[in-house]
C-alpha cells in the first residue's frame, strides 16, 4: 500500500471534523487503514517519532485511529469516542506527524475510556491510562477526528519549543524516549 502525504499544520482540512464510518468491515475501510499504517510506519523509521495517526492527516475525513505501539500488535480504531474522563489531569509533552518541528506541554486526563469498533464491526470498550502514555495518546488521536490539534491544547505558550531543543532537553522523559530518533535535520 501507498505512504500517504502527512497533512501539515495550516492545511483547513486538519481542522474539519471526521465523519463516522457506517460499515467497518468495508473494504475500502481496511484499505484505508493499511495506508494508515504503512505511513506510520515510514514516519516511525524515518523519525523515530510516530504511534498513532488519524485519518483526517492523510486528508480522510472519516473517524478513524491507527495505533502501532512497540512490542504491540496494530491497533485500528473505528468510530472512536471517549466516553468517560478521569477528573485528575496531567501535564504531557506532545508532539505531531503534522508538525513534527515542534514540542509542546499540553493537559490531558490521566484516564479516559474510549468506546470503538474493531474491522469486524465488533463494539468495544478499553479504559486507557498512564500504561504505555495510551491515554494521553488515545486522546490527542480522537482530537484530530474533531479538528483539534495538540497545539490548540497548549497551557503554556513558553513550554512550545522546537525539535532539537526537546531532543536535547525532555525526550529522555518522555513517551517518545521508547525508540532513538533519527532525524536529519
Amino acid at each position: 500500500m501507498p505512504i500517504r502525504p502527512v497533512l501539515q499544520l495550516g492545511d483547513p482540512l486538519l481542522r474539519q471534523t471526521a465523519v463516522p464510518v457506517e460499515d467497518p468491515t468495508a473494504r475500502d475501510i481496511r484499505i484505508m487503514i493499511q495506508d494508515l499504517a504503512d505511513t506510520l510506519a515510514h514516519w516511525r523509521s524515518t523519525t523515530g517519532y510516530g504511534r498513532g495517526i488519524a485519518a483526517p492527516q492523510l486528508g480522510v475525513l472519516r473517524r478513524v485511529v491507527f495505533l502501532k505501539l512497540p512490542g504491540a500488535e496494530p491497533w485500528p480504531l473505528i468510530n472512536p469516542e471517549i466516553i468517560e474522563r478521569s477528573a485528575e489531569k496531567i501535564i504531557v509533552w506532545d508532539a505531531c506527524l503534522s508538525f513534527l518541528s515542534i514540542f509542546m506541554q499540553v493537559e490531558r486526563h490521566r484516564q479516559v475510556t474510549v468506546r470503538y469498533q474493531n474491522l469486524n464491526g465488533e463494539t468495544l470498550e478499553f479504559e486507557a491510562g498512564d500504561d504505555r502514555s495510551l491515554s494521553e495518546l488515545l486522546q490527542h488521536e480522537i482530537d484530530h477526528l474533531n479538528g483539534i490539534l495538540a497545539i490548540d491544547r497548549v497551557g503554556d505558550v513558553k513550554t512550545i519549543c522546537s525539535r532539537e531543543e526537546f531532543e536535547k532537553r525532555y525526550r529522555d522523559a518522555s513517551p517518545y524516549a521508547i525508540a532513538p530518533a533519527t532525524i536529519e535535520s
